[in-house]
């Protein structure tokens, strides 16, 4: 079930991020990498004061109402996060925060959506129709990382 984040959901939220990074994170890169880049992501607080800011977090969950993935969504249309639990991957959850973004972008007037997004996440922002403009490669604390920059027209 796809819901709205509530202040309740961001300890489940940090715990779904850090176990994504480190456990599918060694798929497409070495365990430096995967140091560095869990390193840089939030704590449990920090989607509370995400929200406030006014991003969207739209956030799926299982049957006992435990978030299982989540999207995050800023207002200029830059969507920040796309994670998934390691139990709950390959299961289209990834394919349906898109979706949901999409809507609530297109509701807000948002006409581009764009993204940074992982070796591990680009083939799902491509089938959601996202285009590569190119591969950034960047430091994380001294640690050689790559990415790309990804972005689709809403129309």
């Amino acid at each position: 079930m796809l819901r709205p984040f509530r202040d309740a959901d961001a300890e489940a939220l940090a715990t779904v991020i850090r176990s994504a990074i480190e456990t599918i994170g060694p798929h497409a890169y070495s365990p430096e990498q995967v140091a560095a880049w869990s390193a840089r992501h939030p704590r449990a607080e920090r989607f509370r004061e995400r929200a406030a800011d006014g991003a969207t977090i739209i956030l799926a969950s299982d049957d006992h109402d435990d978030p299982v993935a989540y999207a995050l969504l800023e207002p200029d249309g830059h969507l920040d996060h796309l994670y998934c639990h390691p139990d709950h991957t390959r299961r289209g959850l990834a394919v349906r925060l898109l979706e949901a973004a999409d809507a609530h972008a297109r509701s807000s007037g948002i006409t581009r959506l764009y993204t940074e997004a992982s070796e591990l996440a680009r083939p799902a922002f491509e089938r959601a129709g996202y285009t590569a403009s190119h591969r950034r490669d960047f430091d994380l604390d001294g640690v050689a990382i790559h990415n790309y920059a990804m972005e689709k027209a809403l129309t």
